[in-house]
C-alpha cells in the first residue's frame, strides 16, 4: 500500500526520554528552575524545544534560545547517547527495506543530532535520507520537514506515503501535508492524544507497524 515511509525518531525509533529530560532539566538549572521528576519533562519530546520553554515555562523567545542552547550544549555531549532503540525496530526497518520501501526520518530534532543518534545505533543504513530542523532555525515544525524531505527525495505521490510517528504533531503535520499517518502507542502519545490529532492508523509495537506497514 505504501511505498514512502517516513518514521519520526524519538518515541518511535528510540526511547530518547533519559536524554532528553536530562537535559532539559539542566537547561533549567540555568534559569534557576528546579526539576523533581524527570518524568514531568517527557511533554518536551516530540515538538520544538523552542515552543515548549515558551509554552511550559513562560519564556519570551530570546530566553527559549538560551534554553536551546543550554540544552544543545548537554545533548550534543552526552544526552544524545542517553538513549535506547525500542526492541522490534529493527526488524522493523530491516524488513521494509527487503520489501524496497523507501524509508525515511522526519524530526524536529535538529539533522546533525539525528545522524549522529542514527550512526550510533547502526540505523543508519535503512534509511534513504534523513530531515530534521536546522540548528539555525530553519524548518522549525514538523510539517515544514515532511514537506522538506518529500522535496528532497521528489516523492510526489502522496497517497503511497504514510508518516509514523507517536505523537500528535505527527499526525497533524502529516494532514497538512496531505499524507496518512500511523500512530504508535509505545512511544510518548497516547491513543487519545493521536486519534484527535488525525491518526489514520494505529499499532500497539512495532511488531504490529510491520505486519501493517508490509502489506
Amino acid at each position: 500500500m505504501y511505498q514512502y515511509i517516513l518514521f519520526d525518531l524519538d518515541g518511535t525509533l528510540t526511547d530518547s526520554s533519559e536524554g532528553i529530560t536530562k537535559s532539559v532539566a539542566y537547561a533549567l538549572q540555568h534559569f534557576a528552575i528546579p526539576t523533581t521528576d524527570l518524568q514531568t519533562l517527557n511533554k518536551f519530546i516530540g515538538p520544538p524545544l523552542i515552543d515548549s520553554f515558551q509554552q511550559f515555562y513562560g519564556m519570551d523567545p530570546a530566553q527559549a534560545q538560551t534554553a536551546v542552547n543550554k540544552y544543545r550544549e548537554r545533548f550534543s555531549q552526552t544526552g544524545i547517547f542517553e538513549n535506547r532503540v525500542y526492541p522490534g525496530v529493527p526488524e522493523l526497518l530491516s524488513a521494509l527495506k527487503l520489501q524496497g520501501k523507501q524509508l525515511l526520518v522526519a524530526t524536529s530534532k535538529p539533522t546533525v543530532f539525528a545522524e549522529r543518534i542514527l550512526d550510533h545505533f547502526n540505523l543508519r543504513q535503512y534509511f534513504d535520507f534523513v530531515a530534521g530542523s536546522g540548528l539555525d532555525g530553519t524548518r522549525p515544525n514538523k510539517t515544514a520537514v515532511i514537506r522538506y524531505a518529500l522535496e528532497q527525495q521528489n516523492i510526489d505521490l502522496l497517497r503511497k506515503t504514510i508518516m509514523v510517528g507517536d505523537r500528535q504533531y505527527d499526525m497533524a503535520a502529516a494532514n497538512q501535508v496531505g499524507i496518512d499517518s500511523l500512530g504508535v502507542l509505545y512511544g510518548f502519545g497516547t491513543k487519545t492524544e493521536l486519534q484527535a490529532a488525525g491518526a489514520n492508523y494505529l499499532a500497539a509495537d512495532p511488531a504490529a507497524a510491520k505486519n501493517f506497514l508490509q502489506l
